[in-house]
């Protein structure tokens, strides 16, 4: 399975989009892995977590064909994570040659935004289907397992488990510590890779999403409780510029805790 990390950012970007903070300014000078776009993963070029703003700059920038994808998990409707309008870009006015429908999923928050973006579109472009916590969905090539975030209270916001040909991967943002439920489940698994928020950096601990230190809390939990095993590995994403921690100085940190610090682009294969 081949994870192909499309933007790393938390909502404002990094360097945010009208910041001239100290690190913004550096982060624009030095480009490279220092420019990170709203979060946003694709799996074997079929199956998509996350609709973010940034989507056509990354089916531009990294050479994307979007009409391949099949399925498109949404974890809810903040902006970073949910540009509903542009769904509407796959109705047959604005695209021509596809072969078959995109599968969108999301709770009911997200299917009510899709709703209100496009109406009740063509089955043949665009279906649109409510999941729930702890439901498995069968795409065919993959079983994708919704469980709870711990992120918005005013929202049922979503984390994945998904499963491919024998590998697993857990993809944990947004959410702070995980909910006892969402652990209960994880702990009766195993995930080949993990995916977690580090929205906050060094910062301190807000509840809605993660930092360095609860990262490091949460893959220890994941490798003592056996979620981990030998090979497995561990990937940090979902930064804010608000942290002022650059590319080389989240590297520097999470090096030591053999850590992967995600970058938009970056592809890993498991």
């Amino acid at each position: 399975m081949d994870i192909h990390f499309l933007g790393t950012a938390a909502a404002e970007g990094f360097p945010a989009m009208f910041c001239r903070c100290g690190y913004c300014l550096t982060a624009r000078r030095l480009g490279g892995p220092n420019i990170r776009t709203r979060s946003s993963v694709i799996l074997d070029g079929v199956l998509k977590i996350d609709f973010p703003p940034d989507t056509l700059h990354h089916v531009l920038r990294d050479g994307i064909d979007l009409g391949l994808v099949k399925d498109l998990f949404v974890t809810h409707t903040h902006l970073d994570h949910l540009r509903a309008e542009d769904l509407e870009m796959r109705l047959s006015v604005f695209a021509h040659g596809l072969d078959y429908p995109l599968q969108v999923y999301g709770h009911d928050a997200v299917i009510r935004k899709c709703r209100d973006a496009v109406g009740r579109p063509d089955a043949q472009r665009l279906i649109l289907n409510r999941i729930v916590p702890f439901e498995t969905v069968d795409t065919g090539t993959a079983k994708v397992t919704a469980l709870p975030a711990n992120h918005d209270p005013d929202e049922t916001c979503l984390l994945y488990c998904i499963e491919k040909d024998g590998k697993r991967v857990f993809y944990g943002h947004d959410t702070g510590l995980l909910p006892e439920e969402t652990w209960e489940w994880l702990e009766r698994t195993t995930v080949d890779l993990a995916i977690l928020d580090c929205t906050n950096g060094n910062l301190p601990y807000t509840g809605g999403h993660l930092n360095i230190e609860a990262v490091i809390e949460i893959r220890d939990r994941l490798r003592t409780n056996g979620v981990l095993h030998d090979g497995s590995r561990v990937v940090a994403t979902h930064f804010s510029h608000n942290i002022g921690l650059l590319h080389d100085d989240l590297t520097a940190i999470f090096d030591q805790e053999q850590i992967i610090v995600a970058y938009d682009g970056l592809i890993l294969s498991i």
